[in-house]
């Protein structure tokens, strides 16, 4: 058997064990494992492999950003922070037609800011804003639509822990794969408002207008998430600003871990100051953040098992060369792996789909010729891999934002929030393909600022 022929073997039978509900890192783990044994013949070899491939693994200094950014969104989450946002993007934006809604895609944008996580997202700002619509005549279809889709923003608009394992594994700079996603994301979140607008245009009954707010009250609301704009802007600013004026020789204030540490401390501070978390909450907080650490990194070393097994086979070099040797256009190529995560968007989660792809998808595109530098290449690609995981977030029948909303909305059936979503991943897809025609869109910002 070829190489080639056992990874693909492998990976079918990875991809069983997880449809069979073995948790993916252990299906990961299991498989390279037995992968690696079957290649080099000695299970002496492969112990002595998994010892270094453990300390290679765990010692990796990015990998702290992790832990801290999960702090940071669970101090987010627990704060009030949340509330604090749809408040103000109501009260400015709730008098228009579809207002609320678009108030909620805003707060979204806003939360996921802070937060890193699409499932947290979801799920928070679910129980601000659903009761709020829902209390203002807004349908059931369009309250939990517009809700799963603006969960999605936690993961595109940076800090990203999605961005950060993508990173980790293609080895980029965490600071440009941020940087690139900040315009997409604002994209994201204005094309959902558009979608929003349009939608209440052709169902007037689904979004009724809110009471106009006095400006007075706008500009309190407005005052009051002031600690959210400088969080954000102390974390980007501080890992990607030119600082030189005030560290002579260094241009950022901070790394992006020191970023992400400071980020946690002045969430966690807000939280305090207002009240928002407690003793309880704290503890709460340190407890949920190391569970998911744990299980991210837990995925981690199984996706490096796995990684070092098909480097063993060496078959995601003889599918580049297979594929460069087949005369396809590059474009033709990128849109097909589009179209495979849009697919296993319906039924994975989005960190899955990372892990397992990218060991197989990346060195194909790297031998790619699109008229970019290799990293304008690498960061181009995550940040459509990103967007379009995004949308299998909420993809009907299997999204995970989608079950998220049920959970919090119970009494409204899910065949609503199918019907509800679907426009926003018509504006999800229309977006994929301005940032594929337009790779100059995603890296124009990272060519300012380096």
């Amino acid at each position: 058997m070829s190489g080639v022929e056992l990874a693909l073997t492998a990976f079918g039978l990875m991809l069983g064990a997880i449809f069979l509900r073995v948790p993916i890192g252990a299906a990961m783990f299991i498989t390279g494992f037995i992968g690696t044994w079957v290649v080099l013949g000695r299970p002496t070899a492969v112990m002595s492999q998994m010892k270094t491939l453990t300390y290679d693994t765990f010692s990796s200094y990015s990998l702290t950003i992790i832990p801290l950014f999960l702090l940071m969104g669970q101090f987010a989450t627990k704060s009030g922070m949340s509330a604090a946002l749809f408040n103000a993007a109501s009260d400015w934006l709730g008098h228009r037609k579809g207002g609320v809604a678009m108030a909620a895609v805003g707060a979204c944008a806003g939360f996921g800011a802070v937060c890193g996580s699409s499932l947290a997202t979801a799920s928070t700002m679910g129980q601000v804003a659903l009761p709020e619509m829902r209390k203002r005549g807004y349908s059931d279809a369009l309250s939990t639509g517009v809700l799963a889709a603006g969960g999605t923003l936690g993961i595109l608009i940076p800090p990203s822990v999605i961005l950060v394992i993508y990173a980790i594994l293609t080895e980029q700079n965490i600071v440009k794969m941020f940087l690139a996603a900040l315009i997409p994301g604002i994209l994201a979140a204005l094309g959902y408002m558009l979608t929003v607008a349009i939608y209440v245009r052709f169902k007037p009954g689904s979004g009724p207008v809110a009471e106009r707010k006095p400006i007075g009250a706008r500009f309190w609301t407005l005052f009051r998430i002031w600690p959210v704009v400088v969080i954000f802007g102390l974390v980007m600013g501080g890992i990607a600003g030119d600082w030189n004026w005030f560290r002579p020789g260094v241009q950022a204030l901070f790394t992006p871990t020191e970023g992400a540490a400071v980020g946690a401390v002045a969430t966690g501070l807000y939280g305090v100051l207002t009240g928002g978390l407690n003793w309880r909450s704290f503890l709460a907080s340190i407890v949920e953040a190391a569970q998911a650490s744990a299980m991210i990194f837990f995925i981690l070393f199984g996706a490096q098992v796995f990684n070092s097994f098909l480097a063993f086979t060496q078959a995601p070099q003889a599918m580049a060369d297979w594929v460069t040797g087949q005369g396809f256009a590059p474009m033709t190529v990128l849109i097909a792996m589009l179209v495979c995560y849009l697919i296993f968007g319906c039924v994975m989660d989005s960190l899955s789909m990372i892990l397992l792809t990218i060991p197989i998808f990346f060195p194909i595109i790297e031998v790619l010729d699109f008229g970019l530098t290799l990293e304008q290449t690498a960061i181009w690609f995550g940040i459509l891999t990103l967007i379009v995981v995004e949308v299998g977030l909420i993809t009907p029948p299997v999204g995970m934002n989608l079950f998220i909303i049920n959970q919090v909305a119970r009494d409204v059936p899910i065949g609503q929030t199918y019907r509800g979503v679907l426009p926003f991943v018509a504006s999800d897809l229309i977006r994929v393909v301005i940032l594929v025609s337009f790779p100059a869109i995603t890296l124009w910002l990272v060519g300012v600022m380096f």
